[in-house]
């Protein structure tokens, strides 16, 4: 966990701090710097056949489920060998071998999206289940109400994990909704309701833990609030002026990475030695991983059409084809 953890960290400070700025990266970006240990804590205990629905703001989910560093940096820099081959450059990308729902741009259209794969899976007679990550403002819309409700009638195997990270690009919780906690929604839709400290990647896990098993077992969804914060701005263009200087303060001392590797030397099951030679192997394999994108083609122009109008071998236009 502590590797992920860092190798997301590495990797969206190269993306958002590094890449972005020399003008390598165009676009929106946006990154979970302080969030890590939701993404982590969740995706790492999923089996084969469970699936993960990420949100912008869980890159731990795209690598923990195999997505290959090389890949999404080649995706970021818009290369042509990327998982979209250049066509776009965020992580809308997805693996349906490695159980990888992509981002759907219209935050919260995710959720029942993972109404439908849980209910595949039940239809199958599987013992899978979806995690689906959204964050406190994604919350208040229509189609997650709509899901956790579907999810609840249905016993439908879903997680759903909210990443409540205190704004929704400007606006605090506080000017969101008028409860204290967003957990107390579960209740209403006939699931569990937890709320679970998001900067602790073991409380992470073991909440999570807790509602697999109760969906393995074929009793439905359930509902948790992991409660972080955005250590950063909304996206890179974002200068985040409008968070006082004091909340920032107060959630650096609750870094989930600190935390871990207190806990982890406290219980001396690795060394400072240790976390220096990992510090090291990451930043080469982020090192590695950027020089390999910046050293990939970009899509030629004719490729840009490909895919996206349908010719001759369109379905509807081959020979024999019923009415």
């Amino acid at each position: 966990m502590l590797y992920y953890l860092k190798l997301t960290r590495e990797s969206e400070f190269r993306i958002e701090k590094a890449l972005y700025r020399q003008g390598k990266i165009v676009g929106g970006v946006y990154v979970g710097r302080g969030q890590e240990a939701i993404g982590v804590g969740s995706a790492i205990q999923l089996s084969e056949g469970d699936v993960v629905l990420p949100s912008h703001r869980d890159f731990s989910s795209f690598l923990i489920r195999g997505i290959p560093l090389k890949d999404i940096f080649c995706n970021w820099m818009a290369r042509a060998n990327g998982p979209t081959r250049g066509r776009e450059n965020t992580l809308h990308i997805g693996n349906l071998e490695r159980g990888l729902i992509p981002i759907i741009s219209p935050l919260g259209d995710t959720c029942p999206v993972a109404c439908g794969v849980a209910l595949a899976m039940k239809q199958q007679k599987k013992k899978n289940v979806a995690l689906v990550h959204f964050g406190e403002g994604t919350s208040s819309r229509g189609d997650v109400h709509e899901a956790m409700n579907l999810a609840a009638v249905m016993k439908l195997a879903v997680i759903f994990i909210c990443n409540n990270n205190a704004y929704a690009y400007s606006t605090s919780t506080e000017k969101q909704y008028a409860i204290e906690d967003l957990a107390v929604r579960g209740a209403a839709y006939g699931m569990p309701g937890v709320k679970v400290d998001g900067n602790d990647v073991l409380a992470v896990y073991q909440t999570v833990a807790k509602a697999i098993a109760r969906s393995r077992k074929g009793d439905g969804p359930s509902f948790i609030e992991c409660k972080t914060f955005r250590m950063t701005g909304h996206s890179a263009h974002d200068a985040a002026e409008y968070v006082p200087e004091k909340l920032i303060k107060r959630w650096e001392a609750r870094d989930p990475i600190l935390r871990l590797e207190k806990y982890l030397l406290a219980r001396q099951i690795i060394s400072r030695k240790d976390i220096r030679e990992l510090d090291e192997t990451i930043k080469k394999e982020v090192d590695e991983a950027v020089a390999f994108a910046e050293a990939s083609p970009f899509p030629k122009g004719p490729e840009a059409l490909e895919g996206v109008y349908c010719g001759p071998d369109c379905w509807w236009e081959r020979p024999g084809k019923e009415s």
